[in-house]
Parts: C-alpha cells; structure tokens; sequence
C-alpha cells in the first residue's frame, strides 16, 4: 500500500512569503500532496511555495586510543549543563562529514578525523535528521571548551552519564556504540525516535525508539581512478 501520511509537524510555521512579504495562505498548491505555505500576493510567482523542511543535524562519536569517548558539556540552552556529543547544524556549502568535524573543533576545540557513518537518528516531530559519524583525534590534537561548552572529557563507555545526556538522539546513538564495542564490530543503525508533543529535549520517559537497524560492514571496492 501507499506509505503513511507525514506525522503532524507541531512545531513553528513561516507566515509570510520570503520574496514579498505577503501573508501565506496554508493550503495544498496545484500538483501537490501535502498543504503548504503559499503566498496569497497576485504579484508575486504564481503559487510561490514556501517549502519546509527538515534540518540536519551533524556531529562526531570521538574515540580515543584508550576506547574512551568525547564529551561535551553544554553552556548553552537548551538543556545547559548537560552532557552531549559535538554536534549541531549542517551549514550550506559543506558536506555532512566536513560540517561533523567542524563542529567537533567548535564546541570542543578538537581536530578530528571522520572514519565512517555510524548512525542516523530521525526525529520527525522536531523535523530534525542526526547523522552522526566515527572519529578519531588527529595525531597531536588536543581537546577543550568552545563558546557553547563549559568542559569537554574522553569517559570510558561504562562510566557515560545516560541520565544526564541533553539529547534522546545522543542518548540513543551512544547505547548503539556501546553495543558494537562489546560485540567487537562497528555497523550503520538508523532509527526513528518518536517524542511526545512539548517534552523536554531528554526526558526518557517522553520518547521512543522505533525501526531500528544496523546494517553491518560490508567490504565496498576502490571507487574512482579507471581507464
């Protein structure tokens, strides 16, 4: 059968059109599925669609020699205080990995090198995508506090603080590491964490983890070159 509708996007909607500044009018434009933002302006592009979509969200599970991990203690809302992963915002002009270890070096002051995808989290309600990557420090790298982070540590994977983690997709991709360092292989997972309307970014008791999977490694040929 046909896949299922999108769930209800709860969160912040524009209200006037980008080009013109006219009022948008919710509906579904011609040749469409789904109701958009379309502005109400005669003047404007005929039926301009204002599109809304999904932000991706990168960042880096950083592992040192010793198997810790890197963490980052936020000084900034939400959740301040709390504990995360380096990660945030993919910027225009970069590719998911380059944005991941830019944002390593941002909020812990580490050069890092990406190794492989580890894991995408979806979280439809919050229209947010995580794709976060495997890395290493670079060889002579040291680590530190950006502008948003009142510390940042390597912890050993048995002493990650879970209950006091900012984030339900850290959390989620965190548990996931764990599980491939004990079984001695590191795979893709993706999943979809579905949260409860206006629950903070963390609380376990507001979200869920559903279509899990992981996809172990699989020995690709050399790609490019040719002739």
């Amino acid at each position: 059968g046909p896949p299922p509708p999108p769930r209800e996007w709860l969160g912040w909607r524009a209200k006037f059109c980008g080009e013109c500044g006219a009022p948008l009018e919710r509906r579904v434009p011609g040749g469409d599925s789904l109701e958009r933002g379309v502005c109400s302006s005669p003047a404007c592009a005929p039926e301009r669609v204002v599109y809304e979509n999904p932000k991706v969200v990168v960042g880096c599970i950083v592992r040192d020699s010793a198997g810790r991990v890197l963490l980052c203690r936020r000084a900034i809302e939400p959740c301040r205080g709390q504990w995360t992963v380096p990660a945030g915002f993919m910027e225009l002009g970069e590719s998911a990995a380059e944005g991941a270890a830019r944002e390593t070096w941002e909020e812990a002051e580490a050069c890092v090198r990406v190794e492989a995808p580890f894991a995408q989290v979806d979280i439809p309600v919050i229209g947010q995508v995580y794709l976060l990557y495997r890395a290493s420090l670079e060889e002579g790298s040291r680590f530190g506090a950006g502008p948003e982070t009142l510390e940042s540590k390597f912890l050993p994977l048995d002493e990650v603080p879970y209950d006091d983690l900012a984030f339900s997709s850290v959390v989620t991709a965190l548990r996931f590491f764990a599980a491939d360092v004990e079984a001695g292989s590191f795979g893709f997972h993706s999943c979809v964490i579905d949260k409860d309307p206006g629950s903070s970014p963390s609380d376990p008791a507001s979200y869920r983890v559903t279509q899990a999977s992981r996809v172990p490694p699989l020995p690709y040929p050399a790609l490019g070159g040719g002739g």
